[in-house]
């Protein structure tokens, strides 16, 4: 099995060295860093590094996660041609010996068949409790007892995986959506599927992957024994977004979301399911903060509506980062 793994990086070298180093102490053949313009140091390091797994992809200007793993897919599919691709953040690495696991664990799946052509890690903090923003789900609109279970109990916990199913002899689980933290992809799920879409430039890029995927018939499942860790800190209540400007592309996005994930019919009222949790949120952040995040929320919407992509230079420039 010839195994590539994706990091995209911006602007945080001391990870993305912690994480390079992981990786290569683990059983891979190729390493794709995808450098977003960094502007820290991190293209003078990658410059200095000869491990020949090591392949460096240096983009021209910030393209965010979503455009950093387009370009790293297309590389690492175009010139190494692996059986399987595993994305990461900078700030995301695999647990020792979690590689060895996925060899042994996806041994019978065959990557040039699409039957399962996404495998998806069991991500945690570095603390040892489960990543809450890389908790796989179902897609309850696509199932009536799970979209039953989510409007009775209200949020996540109708249809992301139960702690439970984390337990490392839990065993496999069909899913529909999935982080691109410890995100498998196969030969044939690639080949099914395309590349991430790089003009969401941060947010729901592996949301919208994951749900072409499915719809393109390829099977996606969770698989617990194979461990990541990921470093990112918590959002806090409210899964508050730092810096504001985050906040446009999180709604931005999510309009392509409900519009993929509920199909035309039912996206009227995902759309506006969403929309009211989005205005609720506001309320987690500080008073004199509201009225920016509710600039930036209808706007995201409005923009998500039109179908704009890409990065929104006049979002940024309105918070000053």
């Amino acid at each position: 099995m010839k195994l590539a793994a994706i990091v995209v990086t911006f602007n945080r070298l001391d990870a993305l060295k912690a994480t390079v180093a992981r990786l290569l102490g683990e059983t891979v053949d190729h390493v794709v860093i995808v450098d977003n313009a960094s502007t820290d140091g991190t293209g003078d390091w990658l410059a200095q590094q000869d491990d020949p797994r090591i392949a460096i992809v240096s983009l021209n200007n910030n393209t965010g996660g979503a455009g950093g793993f387009e370009a790293g897919m297309a590389f690492a599919r175009d010139q190494l041609d692996p059986d399987w691709v595993v994305m990461m953040d900078d700030d995301a690495h695999p647990q020792v010996g979690a590689l060895a696991s996925f060899r042994t664990q996806s041994a019978e799946i065959d990557p040039n068949k699409a039957e399962i052509g996404a495998v998806i890690a069991a991500v945690f903090y570095p603390n040892g409790k489960i990543c809450e923003m890389n908790r796989p789900s179902q897609n309850p609109f696509w199932n009536p007892r799970l979209l039953g279970k989510t409007m009775l109990r209200g949020g996540r916990v109708g249809f992301h995986i139960k702690d439970a199913d984390y337990q490392p002899n839990a065993g496999q689980k069909p899913i529909d959506v999935a982080s691109f933290v410890g995100y498998f992809v196969s030969r044939a799920g690639m080949a099914k599927t395309g590349l991430p879409e790089g003009g969401l430039f941060i947010y729901g890029d592996d949301v919208l992957y994951s749900l072409r995927l499915r719809r393109a018939g390829v099977g996606m499942v969770f698989m617990p024994a194979v461990r990541f860790d990921h470093d990112c800190g918590t959002m806090g209540q409210g899964f508050i977004y730092r810096p504001l400007w985050k906040i446009y592309y999180h709604c931005r996005n999510g309009v392509s979301i409900a519009r993929q994930a509920a199909g035309p019919i039912i996206f009227p009222a995902a759309l506006a399911y969403y929309t009211l949790l989005w205005w609720r949120r506001g309320r987690h952040y500080e008073a004199n903060e509201r009225h920016l995040y509710s600039k930036m929320m209808w706007a995201g919407l409005r923009d998500g509506l039109m179908g704009r992509r890409g990065r929104n230079d006049a979002i940024h420039t309105l918070t000053n980062k």
